[in-house]
């Protein structure tokens, strides 16, 4: 893991005694759970912990596109954050559409 990603990891678990590779094994799907959280639930806690470019930093975009679900989405707590990732998702689906 790089240095980078291990900063980002352990900023986003400030609050949690999980380690970056726990997390990075979980982003990584080498693993259903760091800590408490499952995939979902640290997508969300990224969604809303960092900016977008950090996201795609992390994630690949076809992961982006599995996890940006309108469940995702309604469960962030700020409205501003739920419009912003509604706008997104919806331009991922326009740019890249998903198989069918």
């Amino acid at each position: 893991m790089d240095k980078n990603k291990e900063k980002i990891y352990r900023q986003l678990m400030w609050d949690y005694n999980i380690s970056p590779e726990e997390v990075d094994k979980l982003i990584k799907g080498e693993a259903k759970f760091a800590g408490h959280y499952d995939i979902n639930n640290l997508f969300r806690k990224m969604l809303e912990s960092f900016p977008w470019f950090i996201i795609l930093q992390i994630f690949e975009i076809d992961v982006i596109q599995k996890l940006l679900t309108d469940k995702t989405i309604n469960k962030l707590r700020m409205p501003d954050l739920r419009n912003k990732y509604k706008y997104v998702k919806n331009r991922l689906q326009e740019i890249i559409p998903t198989p069918k």
